[in-house]
């Protein structure tokens, strides 16, 4: 176990919290509680323009809801406050100060014009783009005299020459060289600190010693060693993960299907199938088993086994997932997460006996891949949207279903028990008494009882419409043309 573990998951609130984003979070969180460290939530809003109160707390939400929680954060106060960019700009200006009176970093006044017609001719002769370094220099007085005119320079950091080496956990030896970086900016002419400085500032006093990110911040880590090198601080143990991609093999996006944690809640996904889901896309638990509760990938996840390869994203595993993590919910569980669906579609949920529901959703758990497929089982049970689909209607115009149909209503109008033996099954006792077994009697009363030709089972689901609704519908069904 490694000691005093602290990391860190610093989003930008410039939107959703997307799956690929959820996923980094929970490899931060696992990797903290496996070894009883610490586990940070930073928010990165140096993006003034962009970043809002809402993303913050929906994304805030959204791990809530998927159980991942943070020791310190923007709610959660600790030593190392405050835990938003926007509120350490005052730390980051004192740093960057120290950078510039030692000679390590300088004022850049290039225009964005000449900056793009810089990288165009370096990509037509084959080369990296990278500054060129001609402000680097600059004399005080050509300086003063730039920004008496009204320019507002960005300030550069210098980066020297040799090797960039760093061993990250996952990909293991890393070897950059700085010739191919180039001089970044570390403020903005804005004054606001840039990523790549407000993140090791940010990391160095909040004492984060590992940082585990995805592979598109792989790029930023040479630079970020260098701010370390700088000032003379040790850097964090770096883990970059692979992204995911879509079954296409590009980058996952919206166009793969949806991509926000918010939108799996709303269709129906389960905050466990969700996370048991995220964790398996490039990591396979020691024991082998594919469904593990959150206690579970805390006591058998490593960094070190996330594999090196892309993750390919495989929504009907997903789907599998949520439906187990459905039929494992206890009935009263089960009815707390539906019943909002309920009421959403309109059923008047407190003039309807709960232990009936709670039956309902027994039943009905067997069928559902996502909690809002309810909907599509709502008519059975609920004569306010109850009808008959097409097909359905198409099972009832057939004269043998008819037939069958008519011999059904008959039993129940002239049978005063047939529905209230608890011995035998009422589909039992149809067989007997009108002869039909299997194809020949569920099709034909599945159509005229519920309204579908598909739907949970029928020995389960007649006991919970009872005699009455089941007559009623029956006769309904022989009204068709």
């Amino acid at each position: 176990m490694i000691s005093n573990v602290r990391v860190r998951f610093a989003p930008a609130p410039t939107g959703l919290l997307h799956i690929g984003n959820a996923r980094t979070a929970l490899f931060n969180f696992l990797f903290a509680k496996r070894h009883q460290g610490t586990f940070v939530l930073r928010i990165e809003d140096t993006d003034l323009e962009r970043s809002t109160d809402t993303s913050m707390d929906r994304i805030m939400e959204d791990l809530r809801w998927l159980g991942i929680i943070w020791d310190e954060g923007p709610d959660q106060d600790g030593p190392e406050g405050p835990y938003r960019q926007s509120q350490r700009i005052s730390i980051y200006r004192e740093f960057a100060d120290k950078l510039f009176q030692e000679g390590k970093s300088y004022k850049c006044f290039c225009s964005e014009e000449r900056l793009e017609k810089l990288r165009k001719e370096q990509l037509a002769k084959g080369r990296m783009p990278r500054y060129d370094g001609r402000c680097r220099s600059l004399s005080g007085g050509e300086m003063a005299k730039m920004e008496s005119s009204g320019l507002h320079p960005v300030f550069r950091f210098h980066v020297g020459a040799g090797p960039i080496l760093f061993e990250d956990l996952i990909h293991g030896k890393m070897n950059f060289d700085s010739a191919g970086i180039g001089d970044f900016i570390i403020v903005r002419s804005d004054g606001m600190a840039a990523y790549n400085f407000a993140c090791v500032m940010d990391d160095h006093l909040m004492h984060i010693n590992h940082v585990i990110r995805g592979e598109d911040h792989l790029s930023n880590t040479p630079r970020q060693i260098l701010l370390y090198q700088a000032f003379s601080w040790q850097p964090p143990t770096f883990a970059h993960h692979p992204l995911i991609l879509g079954p296409d093999r590009s980058p996952l996006s919206k166009r793969h299907g949806a991509t926000a944690v918010s939108q799996y809640r709303e269709e129906g996904f389960l905050p466990e199938a969700l996370l048991n889901y995220l964790v398996l896309l490039g990591w396979t638990p020691p024991s082998g088993e594919e469904t593990l509760p959150l206690k579970r990938m805390v006591e058998e996840f490593s960094i070190q086994d996330i594999s090196r390869s892309a993750p390919i994203y495989n929504r009907k595993k997903l789907e599998w997932l949520n439906s187990f993590y459905i039929r494992k919910k206890e009935e009263g569980d089960l009815s707390i997460i539906l019943i909002p669906h309920l009421q959403k579609a309109g059923i008047q949920i407190d003039q309807i006996d709960h232990q009936w529901l709670n039956q309902i959703f027994e039943v009905l758990k067997e069928n559902l891949v996502v909690l809002s497929q309810v909907d599509e089982y709502l008519g059975i049970f609920f004569d306010e949207k109850f009808f008959f689909d097409d097909g359905a209607q198409t099972v009832l115009q057939e004269s043998k279903n008819r037939e069958t149909l008519r011999s059904i209503l008959n039993i129940l109008e002239g049978s005063s028990e047939i529905i209230s033996d608890e011995q035998t099954s009422l589909l039992t006792q149809l067989e007997k008494k009108t002869g039909r077994k299997g194809k020949d009697l569920y099709a034909p009363l599945r159509a005229g009882v519920t309204g579908k030709t598909k739907g949970p089972e029928l020995v389960k689901t007649l006991p919970l419409l009872g005699k009455e609704r089941i007559t009623k519908r029956l006769k309904m069904a022989l009204e068709i043309s």
